[in-house]
């Protein structure tokens, strides 16, 4: 059953962990929890803090070293957690966001359609094309690129603080 449109139930944005809310230090290993550095991506907190009345925000991630209860934890160490609804890891999922079963798990624990989701992420197979061949719309963050993939369920950014232009782009 959709949710009607235009209050924060009904909007739910979905964000790649890695990279696109936090970085990866690919000197690290195990669960980023752990790691002795993280570090918010430039720009997620003021925009998060200017979508959250009008979308419910998502965490949908790959990571398959971190539980849940890891991702809340490392999110807590930038204040992060505050700006975040809902996680969704590999782990508690049980696909990775490449296969459609990820997705569907995802928008029927929420209670959504796919119309009423975008994906946000910095891999455009996992985050972008895969949200896409589920019904979902999504945005490419491309930081320190110029590359552009547009197509009509999915727009390019290459700076947070572009989303919410891009959303309203993407939903008209």
């Amino acid at each position: 059953m959709a949710m009607s449109t235009g209050n924060r139930e009904s909007r739910c944005l979905l964000l790649d962990w890695g990279d696109t809310v936090m970085r990866v230090f690919p000197e690290h290993e195990g669960p980023m929890l752990d790691w002795p550095q993280v570090e918010a991506v430039d720009g997620i907190r003021e925009t998060l803090t200017a979508l959250r009345p009008d979308w419910t925000v998502v965490l949908a991630t790959n990571a398959a070293d971190s539980e849940e209860r890891e991702i809340w934890a490392a999110l807590a160490r930038t204040g992060l957690d505050e700006l975040i609804d809902r996680v969704y890891c590999f782990r508690g999922v049980g696909h990775r966001k490449s296969a459609p079963e990820y997705f569907q798990s995802v928008l029927t624990d929420l209670g959504i359609d796919a119309e009423d989701a975008v994906m946000v992420g910095d891999d455009l197979e996992a985050d972008v094309l895969s949200a896409n061949r589920s019904g979902i719309r999504a945005i490419w963050f491309r930081e320190n690129s110029a590359e552009r993939a547009t197509g009509a369920l999915h727009r390019t950014i290459h700076n947070l603080r572009e989303l919410p232009e891009a959303l309203d782009l993407l939903l008209k």
